[in-house]
Order: C-alpha cells, then sequence, then structure tokens
C-alpha cells in the first residue's frame, strides 16, 4: 500500500508530527540520515502505517501521487542539501515542505527555485514545541495556493483544534508562512519576558512566596490574561527542586537562551521600518542575561541600591500592567504582519492568523478571540491601538502599567519590555513627538531638509552657529 505523505528527519518534531499523522490513520512513510534511527523509529512506534526507509528513493517510491514530501530537518543549509537530492526523483505535481524554522528569506529563495519545476514548494511555520506535535500544532503554511491543495486535508487534521476549527491556514505567497511564524516567535519573546517581570516585581519588588506567587498566576488564569503562558508559569513557581527543597526556579541560573527567531523578528521589524521596541526589548534582555560573570561583577561594584519594598497594591496593579504590555506587543507583532504583507503583496489575513494561534501554539489564550474579532471587522486595521475595543482596554490599564513601570524603577528592577510597551504606547498617542528638533539637527548638520506644518514641500534653513543666542 502507497503511503500518504513522507516525512525526512526525525528528531524530536519529525518523530512527533509522524505519530500524529498515524494517528489520524495517514501512512506515513520516514527517512532520516541515519537508517538506526529510522529502523529504531519504525519498530519502536508499532505501528503498521509506518514505512520505513533507507534511501530517499526508497521513500519517493513508497509514496502515492501527488508525492507530498514534509522536511523536518535543520534549517539552513541541510534544507537545501534535502531538495538537491530529491528534486531530480520528483516531478510536476508533487510537493515539497519545509516544516523547520526557517528564515523566510530563505524560503522566497526556495520557492522561486522551484517555480519552473513543476514541484510545488511550501514554507511551513509548526507552533506548540515537542507536545504541539504530536497532539495538534498551530500551522501556518506559505506557497502556491495549488500547492497547498493536495495536502490541506493532511496539515488540517493534523492541526490543533479552536471551537471546532483546525488552527492551519494557507496565508500567502512563498515564506509568508514561515514570517508569520517568526513574528509568532517575536511576540512569544515579549509574552514571555512581560511574565517574567511580573514574577520579578512579585518575588523581588514585594517578597511574595512561590506558594503566594502561584496563587496570584492563578488569579490572572481566570482573567483577562488567561493563557498557556500564564498557565504553565502557575506551575514553574510552586514546583520545589527535588536536590534542595527550595523554589526549582531560584535554583535555575539566570541566563536565557534562544534559537534567532525573535532576533529576526527585531531585524524584520527594523528593516521594514515598523517600531516594535518590546519584541526588541525581549530579545536584548535575552542578551543581557547571557553576561552572567559580568552582571555578577557589575552588583558587587554598585552594591545595592534598591529601594524599600513595594506596596502591596502593586499586585493588584500587575495584572493590568502586564495586559496593557500584552496589548502594546501584539499591536507592534501585527504592525510588522501588515507591513511585510505589504511589501511582498501576501495579503496575509490578519483575523486568520490570531485564530489559527488560538490553540496549538505557544502563545495560545483566550485574547486572540478579540485581536480575530477585531480585524474580522476591520481588516485594513493599521494598529490594535487604533481599535476602539483595544483603546478601551488600553486607557483601563494604562494607569496600572504606569505604576508597576515607577516602582519597578524607584526600586532598581530592570523591567525592559513593561517600560518600553509603556514608551510605545505613550509615542503612539501623542500628537506630537520630540521628532521636530531630530529634523531641525539632521538639517543643520546634514541639510537633510524638513517639512512644516503650516505648508507643504521641503525646506532647509541656513543655520547659523550661534543664532539662537
Amino acid at each position: 500500500m502507497e503511503a500518504n505523505i513522507g516525512l525526512v528527519g526525525l528528531g524530536v518534531m519529525g518523530r512527533n508530527l509522524v505519530l500524529n499523522m498515524a494517528d489520524r490513520g495517514y501512512r506515513v512513510a520516514v527517512f532520516n540520515r541515519t537508517a538506526a534511527v529510522t529502523d529504531g523509529f519504525v519498530e519502536g512506534a508499532s505501528d503498521d502505517g509506518l514505512v520505513a526507509c533507507h534511501t530517499l528513493g526508497e521513500l519517493v517510491g513508497a509514496l502515492a501521487r501527488p508525492r507530498l514530501i514534509l522536511l523536518m530537518v535543520k534549517a539552513g543549509s541541510a534544507v537545501d542539501a534535502q531538495i538537491d537530492a530529491l528534486l531530480p526523483l520528483l516531478g510536476p505535481g508533487d510537493v515539497l515542505m519545509d516544516g523547520g524554522n526557517a528564515n523566510y528569506h530563505d524560503t522566497r529563495r526556495r520557492a522561486a527555485r522551484l517555480a519552473d519545476t513543476g514541484v510545488h514548494f511550501l514554507g511551513v511555520g509548526i507552533s506548540g514545541g515537542e507536545e504541539g506535535a504530536r497532539h495538534g500544532p498551530s500551522i501556518m503554511v506559505g506557497g502556491a495556493a495549488d500547492g497547498y491543495a493536495p495536502v490541506a486535508a493532511i496539515l488540517r487534521s493534523i492541526a490543533a483544534v479552536a471551537e471546532g476549527t483546525p488552527c492551519c491556514a494557507h496565508l500567502g505567497a512563498d515564506g509568508s508562512g514561515h514570517f508569520v511564524k517568526t513574528m509568532h516567535n517575536g511576540i512569544e519573546y515579549a509574552d514571555m519576558q512581560l511574565i517574567a517581570e511580573g514574577h520579578f516585581i512579585l518575588r523581588r519588588a514585594l517578597g511574595l512566596s512561590p506558594e503566594q506567587t502561584r496563587d496570584v498566576f492563578r488569579k490572572w488564569q481566570r482573567g483577562p490574561l488567561a493563557s498557556y503562558l500564564i498557565d504553565i508559569t502557575a506551575d514553574i513557581v510552586a514546583t520545589v527542586d527535588p536536590e534542595t527543597g527550595n523554589p526549582l526556579v531560584d535554583m535555575i541560573l539566570d541566563r536565557a537562551g534562544e534559537k534567532g527567531t525573535g532576533r529576526w523578528a527585531s531585524i524584520e521589524a527594523l528593516d521594514l521600518g515598523v517600531p516594535a521596541p518590546t519584541i526588541a526589548e525581549a530579545v536584548a534582555a535575552r542578551g543581557l542575561s547571557a553576561l552572567k560573570d559580568e552582571r555578577v561583577a557589575a552588583a558587587v561594584l554598585y552594591g545595592d541600591i534598591t529601594a524599600a519594598p513595594a506596596p502591596v497594591e502593586i499586585v493588584d496593579a500587575l495584572e493590568g500592567a502586564l495586559l496593557a504590555g500584552k496589548v502594546a506587543a501584539y499591536a507592534q507583532g501585527f504592525a510588522v504582519l501588515a507591513a511585510a504583507s505589504r511589501r511582498w503583496d501576501w495579503g496575509l489575513p490578519m483575523a486568520e492568523i490570531a485564530r489559527i494561534w488560538r490553540a496549538g501554539c505557544i502563545i495560545r489564550s483566550q485574547f486572540l478571540d478579540d485581536i480575530a474579532a477585531v480585524f474580522e471587522a476591520t481588516p485594513a486595521l493599521t494598529n490594535l491601538l487604533a481599535a476602539p475595543a483595544f483603546a478601551a482596554v488600553m486607557t483601563k490599564a494604562q494607569g496600572d502599567l504606569r505604576k508597576v513601570v515607577v516602582a519597578a524603577t524607584e526600586r532598581a528592577l530592570p523591567v525592559p519590555a513593561l517600560a518600553s510597551a509603556l514608551a510605545y504606547f505613550d509615542g503612539y498617542r501623542e500628537a506630537r513627538l520630540s521628532a521636530d528638533l531630530i529634523q531641525a539637527q539632521r538639517d543643520y548638520f546634514g541639510a537633510h531638509t524638513f517639512e512644516r506644518i503650516d505648508r507643504p514641500g521641503s525646506f532647509h534653513h541656513d543655520w547659523t552657529p550661534g543664532d539662537g543666542t
């Protein structure tokens, strides 16, 4: 019996996606560069629907037409190597999919390369980690619609489900799926940093115990902050280290890792000219955390400059502060998505993106229902902060955000994501910013010209040193 789909790369994500497909009744041909890994996986799975292949030729030969192949290999040159090896074995109508964390520029290049071969190429963003791959991820597909059609049923069947709808969608051409996944991860960085700063304040500024902190997060999980990340944080903060009896989070080195997608999100925002400071600050915070030895030395150099503990009412303000920070971060992320959509003519469906993020992925939350509704009502919305529904949220929550940022700053506690979210909000709602002076400075030293408020056109002033005296 021919297999419905083939998968190359039996790492953690690849293995779990195969098992997910098999659970849905699909026959899956699998290949890994190391044959022993392929055989061990198929034997251990004890599933008659898996076909072990020891060469790519075997894999292609085991598939029904059109042949559908999902690559789950390390992003970069490994993907190109697999494409080079598979392309001579495939024909018109076959579909190659890259399910890794690819840079969308690479996906666009690969799609262009295969455009004249008759073989469809899809860039497939898959979010949800190991658990999502096994039980239902969020799937973001980019590429030609006629390339998506043959594989749509399989991808939709293995995706997470939110309110009866699979969290899988075709989002646009070439690299659109991988770009949306990149911005998902950028928002994820910001969301995680905001939550970490909230925890930091609870423990450092208020001196709450792990049990008290867990109770705060459990309370937040019943309100507008309800999300996967808030839920797992409640579990994390109360977990005890079996070796020391201390809170396990206190025993973890404060040096955060990163795999590059958050950095890509910040780079693309800068390239597109779209401000995304909360995402950028979250990336920078991870970089600063990596300077552990320098930070320890600096702590000795400067000593303890922390002020008295924060007032207990800051606990109540934190929920509103985190909600305001979350709105700002998502506003930035969706603004970057909109700019990329315009640049590459993708026509990204913003409401659909919010919907497929409601389950399976790391940033899944009830908050995304509100975002989907806003974009459904106003598809051309320029920024979430301009939507009346979110303006109401921010108007109510911005006071809490100010209280928390001030309290943390007065106590020398770094809260870069919360502070940048506040600055972004204040900048977005301010009718006249400080950029007038910047334009004057640019014109003074470089004759870059400026615009005037009283008539159109570009102007240059012959600035004379000492004019203002």
